[in-house]
């Protein structure tokens, strides 16, 4: 179960809530980027991230120059993800909505120094994107490992708000003769496309052509 703070407690649409931990896991496991919120120099930052998620832990990755990562190091940080799933069209504009699932996870951060957390961490972010590119590709070398930074998030603090189902209008608008109901978003991987210099003979990995 997810447990309230005051920064995770809902003020409106408190029934959109889930105090379900594995609803988000499964919000943070069927995403590819997430949001992460700082303050750097005295200014908010909002910066797209590329994570990956270890049991209790999230992981994110950036170059070491990068600044939002700088100033996460034992600071109070904010990281989001969202999927919209599709628009919910009304029979007012006000009642218009948005099928979505998001979460929200507050803590303080830390720079991940620990060699093999960071290897694992790294890994993670990797299957995020590309389940089975880790163990495909070349791993990272240590001038590679060196240029890159990782910070570490516990789960322990987040909550988690999802809005399914039809447009709820006034009931004096259901017999308005407007059409009213739900365009699903869907998204779908295409075809791989090849590098342009790659070598004739080399095709696409399984999990690549097979991903899901």
């Amino acid at each position: 179960m997810l447990s309230t703070t005051p920064r995770t407690r809902l003020g409106r649409e408190k029934q959109r809530g889930s105090t379900d931990r594995n609803d988000l896991y499964q919000v943070l496991d069927s995403g590819l980027f997430c949001h992460l919120g700082v303050v750097t120099d005295g200014h908010p930052m909002v910066v797209p991230t590329g994570y990956g998620r270890i049991g209790e832990t999230l992981y994110l990755h950036g170059s070491t120059g990068a600044k939002s990562l700088r100033a996460g190091d034992g600071t109070e940080v904010c990281v989001t993800v969202t999927h919209v799933d599709g628009i919910v069209l009304a029979r007012s504009i006000f009642n218009h909505s948005v099928n979505y699932r998001s979460a929200i996870i507050y803590g303080q951060a830390r720079l991940v120094t620990d060699e093999q957390e960071r290897l694992d961490a790294l890994r993670a972010l990797s299957e995020q994107l590309a389940p089975g590119q880790w163990d495909y590709a070349r791993p990272p070398s240590r001038k590679e490992l060196a240029a890159t930074a990782v910070l570490a998030l516990s789960l322990a603090e987040a909550s988690v708000k999802i809005r399914r189902g039809a447009p709820q209008d006034e009931p004096e608008d259901y017999a308005l003769p407007v059409w009213a109901g739900v365009l699903p978003l869907v998204t779908s991987w295409g075809e791989p496309v090849p590098d342009p210099v790659l070598p004739e003979g080399i095709d696409a990995p399984v999990h690549i052509v097979e991903r899901e």
